[in-house]
């Protein structure tokens, strides 16, 4: 039987961000963002926040303020808004205004919006801008809702860690207030401004709850999807998802019940069966398969402190160190190759590396939470140094990247005591006196040594070109990392 079936996965982000509005890093909860930015050090005005998803809201100083009492008024605005810093042109603004149907005063209508409009918003430091046959709205410093949820959508795509995701996309939800421009906008005119615009919420849905199961939350995801799936019953990967929750839960028989609901809605409204995943699913379900009990993970992971870090494999800490970014020798790095995702992370995995001891990894733990500005600084250092790092230990270090990794050795030195391991003996480590450095100063120290000692020219790199992981061979026989990862 032919597949009709609708396909659900249409909205598409590019790399980078959404827009000049885009912003890096951002965990920032929603009430931080909301807030003004004042700048008043350098007397520019306080920037307006336009909430168009759901009724149009403007905030100023995190208090809602009237813009303009006239329906018209306040869509013409909202046009201007969702293309914040660009120009649009009359014509479009009209065609939109009336769909088609404009009066013969219709320009001049839209000149006397614009008037008032611009008379409103000059107590907030909000400019509209004449462009040639158009007008546009300055970004300044102005938010507006519908970027920031596409923004944070592309951010959660582009994050490895589930946990960061699902936070991101809790971020983007928590800004939908009802359907775009609910009070001056029709169906018709929606359609025609972001088509795309429910469709990418759904999608934003149906990531968070596999973020959510990928962390265990299997009762969160059945409380946010179970309304979802009953009024969409022919998304498959939403359905999929929440099977998947009910199932965790110990609860087969909603999840094979909802199943059925799904089957008999595909067949009923597109004549089809449900497609090859969401039936394997089912047949999982019902053999009770143990792969499903646990989030997926893959087979060179390990977790330590709930944090997520990839195998010992390199047999040297420095080796480890440059395969905590994975896939080096692609043209672009493979989704995921990231590990050290913060500050977090990188101190557990001196931890996990032998570097340093568990008090130690607690204490810098400590630290992070209180100056996390400066835990941020030191990864991205980090992430700088591995870099170089890398080129010295695979043999494509021009003299830059030596020196860099040498006067960050040296810099590592000045913070080195002699401590007692395990074993009886003796090694050299960072003390605690470095702060938040002291990972950092750890993996300089451990490439100083291994660049001064013979085995650097038995370092490999894995043959797999998704992996690239680097590795010690003195059989000179190798060619993999591991054999359980990427061989064969």
């Amino acid at each position: 039987m032919p597949d009709r079936r609708k396909r659900t996965d249409g909205v598409k982000y590019r790399s980078g961000g959404v827009g000049p509005s885009a912003a890096p890093g951002g965990l920032t909860t929603v009430s931080t963002r909301l807030k003004v930015n004042h700048l008043a050090a350098v007397g520019r005005p306080t920037g307006m926040e336009f909430r168009l998803l759901g009724p149009f809201e403007a905030c100023h100083d995190g208090h809602l303020v009237e813009i303009a009492g006239r329906r018209q008024e306040r869509c013409l605005l909202a046009l201007l808004l969702l293309d914040l810093g660009h120009p649009v042109t009359i014509d479009r603004l009209i065609g939109l205004l009336w769909n088609g149907e404009e009066p013969a005063s219709a320009r001049g209508a839209v000149y006397t919006y614009v008037g008032r409009l611009r008379a409103a918003l000059v107590p907030y430091g909000v400019r509209i801008t004449t462009r040639a046959d158009g007008y546009l709205v300055e970004a300044d410093n102005h938010r507006v809702d519908v970027a920031d949820f596409h923004r944070d959508v592309q951010q959660a795509l582009d994050a490895a860690d589930p946990a960061a995701r699902a936070a991101l996309l809790d971020r983007a939800l928590r800004l939908w207030r009802g359907p775009l421009l609910a009070d001056v906008a029709d169906e018709a005119l929606r359609h025609r401004l972001d088509g795309q615009l429910d469709e990418a919420r759904l999608v934003a849905h149906e990531m968070r709850a596999e973020a959510q199961l990928a962390l265990g939350r299997h009762a969160r995801v059945i409380k946010d999807l179970a309304a979802l799936a009953d009024a969409l019953p022919l998304r498959e990967r939403l359905v999929g998802t929440l099977m998947t929750a009910h199932y965790r839960a110990a609860r087969q028989a909603d999840a094979l019940l909802l199943y059925e609901a799904t089957r008999k809605a595909l067949a009923t409204e597109l004549g089809v069966d449900p497609g090859p995943d969401l039936q394997e699913l089912h047949r999982r379900i019902l053999r009770s398969d143990a792969r499903l009990d646990q989030p997926r993970r893959a087979v060179y992971e390990v977790r330590v402190r709930e944090e997520v870090l990839p195998w010992i494999v390199g047999g040297h800490p420095a080796l480890d160190f440059c395969n905590t970014f994975v896939g080096w020798g692609d043209p672009a790095p493979l989704p995921g190759a990231e590990w050290l995702r913060g500050y977090r992370t990188f101190a557990v995995w001196c931890g996990y590396i032998g570097l340093a001891d568990d008090p130690t990894v607690s204490r810098l733990l400590t630290l992070a939470l209180r100056d996390p500005a400066e835990a941020d600084r030191t990864l991205e250092q980090a992430r700088t140094l591995r870099a170089h790092m890398f080129a010295c230990l695979s043999g494509h270090a021009d003299h830059a990247a030596f020196d860099a990794v040498a006067r960050a050795a040296e810099a590592a030195a000045k913070t080195l005591e002699y401590t007692r391991d395990d074993s009886g003996g003796g090694r050299w480590r960072p003390s605690l006196e470095a702060g938040l450095r002291l990972p950092l100063h750890a993996a300089a120290w451990s490439a100083a040594e291994l660049l001064a000692d013979p085995r650097r020219l038995t370092v490999r790199s894995c043959a797999e070109s998704h992996c690239r992981w680097l590795f010690l061979d003195e059989t000179s026989m190798r060619r993999w990392c591991s054999l359980v990862t990427c061989a064969g």
